[in-house]
């Protein structure tokens, strides 16, 4: 593996399945270093949990570019949006925007939810329960998170259809591989879109302010110093994509990870109170978030080897959450696993915002769905269609019957 790349550590083959790759890297080599790229990849447990705290360790997205091409980079908007969102931000900058949107987030708010994620994930069974078999992503696993998020931002119901049938983010632009020019085009197509609809919604929200996440932020423009305009529109775009993303791909891979595992979904099912330790396994076996990236703020140590500022690292949270110097059995899927802490949120300052609500969202769809659906079966949990996408990983449909 001494002659890898970027590009072959991701192949079609790896994305459809990473883990034989995870597990060559830690038995192999747990410490990558691909000189050519100015890059460390990282596969262990250990190593990337230090890394994620590591304060030295943050987000410089435009090292080692001249100033034309990071002029160059900057002229897409997709790009030039994403480095305006907290995303890539680090302190003070980070700070400031991550404190305006946290309180939403806290977790007496986050449970106050959960009557209402349970009401719209019944309602949207309602819709599809007499067909007996669908697609269960465009039934089910994808418009719920969209509609929690919408109605946090207070995108009025009216407008929510447009984001139910696609997502206007890109996967692609978060991976680790250059996107193609065809992929850079729709990106950037999709980013000045969201940026005009969000533009639009906050001009409302200061007209006519709500009870939403939209109004705070949009409130929080009086104090001098919170938020320009551009950071505004992008963090709102970012909290919407977030916000559903991870959560739709938690779902598929959730459901699939139990079909190939009857035992596991059997015991499920006859004892609903696994669900929470449900939820962290599902979070652990098969995170929808495979990878992170960092670099070095300034010189510093990590996994027992020197990082000059600016070395880029990236952190596989896939290989770490089946490390088995961190876990017994790792690559068994058990709902009842203990002390069970898998990295799949990140970790340090720039922890998962979301991730109680997405915990609450997983837990409530799928103990809703086995309740109404006591037949469900997915028509192919071993062969499914994986997203050609290698930072997050999701099935592109989820067809089943009933």
């Amino acid at each position: 593996m001494a002659e890898l790349s970027i590009d072959k550590l991701f192949t079609p083959e790896s994305i459809a399945d990473p883990y034989p790759m995870y597990r060559q890297l830690r038995e192999s080599m747990p410490v990558l270093e691909l000189p050519d790229a100015n890059l460390v990849v990282l596969s262990r447990y250990a190593d990337i949990q230090a890394l994620l705290r590591n304060k030295k360790m943050g987000h410089d997205n435009f090292v080692g570019l001249s100033e034309a091409e990071k002029a160059q980079r900057l002229s897409n908007p997709a790009i030039a949006n994403l480095t305006r969102t907290m995303l890539l931000m680090n302190p003070p900058d980070h700070t400031r925007l991550r404190s305006l949107v946290v309180r939403a987030f806290d977790a007496k708010r986050v449970e106050a939810m959960r009557k209402r994620i349970r009401a719209t994930v019944n309602s949207l069974i309602d819709g599809f329960i007499d067909a007996g078999a669908g697609d269960l992503k465009t039934l089910l696993t994808h418009p719920l998170p969209v509609i929690v998020i919408c109605e946090m931002l207070g995108i009025p119901k009216s407008e929510q259809a447009q984001f139910i049938q696609g997502t206007r983010i890109s996967g692609r632009l978060v991976d680790p591989t250059p996107m193609s020019e065809e992929e850079l085009i729709t990106a950037n197509k999709s980013s000045l879109e969201s940026k005009a609809f969000f533009t639009a919604l906050c001009d409302a929200r200061r007209a006519a302010p709500q009870d939403d996440l939209t109004t705070a932020l949009v409130q929080s423009e009086s104090e001098h110093g919170k938020l320009s305009q551009d950071e505004l529109t992008a963090n709102i775009g970012l909290l919407f994509a977030a916000g559903h993303e991870t959560t739709v791909n938690l779902l598929g891979n959730a459901l699939i990870a139990l079909y190939r595992n009857p035992e596991q979904l059997a015991s499920l099912r006859a004892n609903p109170d696994l669900m929470p330790s449900a939820v962290e396994e599902f979070l652990r076996y098969d995170s929808s978030v495979q990878l992170s990236g960092r670099h070095a703020l300034e010189d510093t140590e990590i996994a027992g080897i020197q990082l000059p500022k600016g070395r880029a690292v990236i952190t596989l949270l896939g290989a770490a959450n089946r490390d088995p110097d961190a876990y017994e059995q790792p690559e068994q899927l058990d709902i009842t696993r203990e002390r069970n802490k898998p990295l799949s949120f990140g970790g340090g300052v720039h922890l998962c915002l979301g991730a109680q609500l997405a915990r609450i969202e997983t837990a409530e769809t799928l103990s809703v769905l086995f309740e109404r659906l006591p037949n469900l079966t997915l028509d192919n949990p071993d062969t499914p269609d994986w997203k050609p996408t290698v930072t997050l990983r999701g099935v592109t449909a989820l067809p089943a019957h009933w």
